[in-house]
């Protein structure tokens, strides 16, 4: 299992070159199907996820799909997933993403297209893996408006993979308050490990195997 989880998408050549490590042979020759899904929980000016589209886009890709996991037929996204080389999970709502996944009984068929296939997580996409992927997560980091805004309070998380969190934005001009005082605070609450990223940043899984891509910087609690 390939995982490349970013903060902020492929946005310095490291995490670029990152992916096509992973990926084995060029952009080219490749198919990759793009998920909006998490965005779409998310209110006002979407112009953020139409630059990263824009940029993976412009990776120049064999075959660009862009595919909703909510509304199609079960059989047609497990297809879809399938078909693609790399599966790209933007960012958005974290708790809708996972929604998505477990309540369209997603679950069984993204595990088997990610043995496969290389995973690209951008922020929402990235959060999901986490055995502490819960409500009492939610809690300890302070965004459990982002679940019940969804009229929900609870999430089941969909893959379980980690016992580790991964927390996006570190420092990021359009998170202002992301600060180190801002981790700090959580790490008093926390009773899991957590990865604090910022946008030049990712979290590398390769076949088991953890490490961190970085043109910026983060932190690892346990």
């Amino acid at each position: 299992m390939n995982l490349l989880l970013t903060s902020s998408g492929l946005r310095n050549p490291s995490l670029h070159d990152a992916l096509q490590d992973m990926l084995g042979k060029p952009f080219a020759s490749a198919n990759i199907v793009y998920i909006p899904t998490a965005s779409m929980a998310e209110p006002g000016d979407h112009g953020w996820i139409v630059e990263d589209l824009n940029r993976v886009h412009g990776l120049g890709w064999r075959e660009f799909d862009v595919l909703e996991l909510n509304g199609l037929p079960q059989p047609m996204v497990l297809e879809r997933l399938l078909h693609a080389d790399v599966i790209y999970a933007e960012g958005g709502n974290h708790y809708h993403l996972a929604r998505s996944i477990t309540g369209n009984d997603l679950v069984d068929g993204f595990l088997e297209a990610l043995e496969e296939r290389v995973y690209v997580g951008v922020s929402a996409g990235s959060m999901i893996f986490s055995q502490n992927f819960t409500e009492h997560s939610a809690d300890v980091i302070g965004d459990a408006a982002d679940l019940h805004v969804l009229g929900a309070t609870t999430v089941e998380p969909p893959f379980g993979l980690f016992d580790w969190y991964l927390k996006p934005h570190l420092y990021s001009p359009g998170f202002p308050e992301r600060d180190d005082a801002w981790a700090d605070r959580i790490l008093e609450r926390a009773d899991f490990p957590i990865y604090f990223i910022d946008d030049e940043t990712a979290v590398r899984v390769v076949d088991g195997t953890v490490d961190v891509v970085s043109e910026g910087r983060w932190r690892f609690h346990e």
